[in-house]
């Protein structure tokens, strides 16, 4: 087994605290709700627009893109749903990294975000002219992204992954007899290393939300409901992940949410899923997992302050002025779609061999 990759560049931000974000946004009476969202409504209607949102993101903009038919998901499948829409203009709420993967899959849409500064930590952390000058050191080995990465970083890739997918084509590599690069979660790394048994130089970078779930904290939650199942994303840290009873995607937790024998639930991940899993299973009673705890810093409290950026108010804005418009170098994103397009052929495929190592 391979250690992380001791490379202190990943630390070199700053992350908001989600308390201080919530915090600055104004709040909105019962009417202006109304009429804020009637008047969005119309918008989309008017610039042949779709809203497509993160699970992660308010439930009033969940509810909200329901609504006008457009889309709750993760990331990936947020890009995806966009490029099979007619609508001529993607608003994406969410982090900038999913704004550009829609963007990389569908440009010849527009692609507009409310908050052009809501980040990633994981995307943050992995800087394109480190992580190049890095793979360029191990021209050996097969370079996998996971999608909370920058345009940039895709574009240096061989294969782009999502959690849900990211142990059958380890696997496959794997059996290939290829060496990996994995970037940049380190706990899913780690993960899919222990699964897998693949041999990976792991990029040490982490989800602010995810790595604050503690194992001392959750275990004494447990004995106070003995009863309960834990649903655990596998960006979260080891001893986290060792206590679940289900481990997956978001999409597979809310599935296991629905599926559940246990009526009550323990989730460790970001708490704007409770809003899917609630409608999924609407007579269960969830607890979020502790963040809190010996070492916590809370920075998210389980949700994340750039997801937290999204709301009502500046998702107007930028249909009425169209700002906050993303673009990707097209150099950049020819190159970029390739391992995107490689891990879906992939999945269309059923897991069965499709190409191998090879940069675009």
């Amino acid at each position: 087994m391979n250690p992380v990759l001791n490379i202190s560049v990943v630390e070199d931000y700053s992350a908001p605290k989600t308390a201080d974000i919530l915090a600055q946004t104004p709040r909105l009476l019962p009417d202006e709700r109304a009429d804020l969202i009637a008047h969005i409504k119309q918008l989309l209607i008017k610039q042949n627009a779709v809203l497509v949102a993160h699970y992660y993101v308010d439930a009033e903009l969940q509810q909200l893109a329901e609504e006008t038919d457009g889309y709750v998901s993760d990331s990936l499948d947020m890009a995806r749903f966009g490029h099979e829409h007619k609508a001529t203009t993607l608003v994406v709420a969410g982090v900038r990294f999913m704004g550009e993967t829609a963007k990389i899959l569908n440009p010849e849409k527009r692609v507009l975000m409310p908050e052009l500064n809501a980040e990633c930590s994981l995307d943050l952390g992995c800087p394109a002219d480190v992580f190049t000058e890095f793979c360029d050191a191990h021209p050996e080995r097969t370079v996998v992204v996971y999608a909370n990465t920058s345009a940039e970083v895709k574009a240096r890739a061989d294969w782009m992954v999502t959690s849900g997918i990211s142990v059958p084509i380890v696997e496959h590599l794997t059996s290939l007899g290829e060496k990996i690069i994995w970037a940049p979660d380190k706990h899913l790394g780690a993960y899919v290393e222990n699964v897998t048994g693949a041999d990976m130089l792991i990029w040490p970078g982490h989800c602010i939300v995810h790595d604050e779930f503690r194992g001392k904290e959750l275990a004494r939650l447990m004995q106070d409901y003995p009863g309960a199942e834990v649903l655990v994303h596998p960006e979260s840290p080891a001893n986290v992940i060792n206590m679940a009873s289900t481990i997956g995607s978001t999409s597979a937790l809310i599935n296991a949410a629905k599926h559940s024998q246990s009526d009550t639930l323990i989730v460790a991940t970001d708490k704007g899923i409770l809003y899917q899993m609630k409608q999924a299973a609407p007579d269960k009673h969830f607890i979020e997992a502790p963040t809190g705890g010996i070492g916590a810093t809370c920075t998210s409290c389980a949700h994340c302050p750039w997801m937290a950026m999204n709301r009502l108010q500046n998702l107007a804005s930028t249909l009425e002025t169209g700002s906050n418009e993303i673009f990707v170098n097209e150099t950049i994103r020819e190159k970029a779609v390739v391992p995107i397009k490689r891990m879906l052929d992939f999945a269309k495929h059923e897991h069965k061999q499709v190409l191998g190592k090879g940069h675009a």
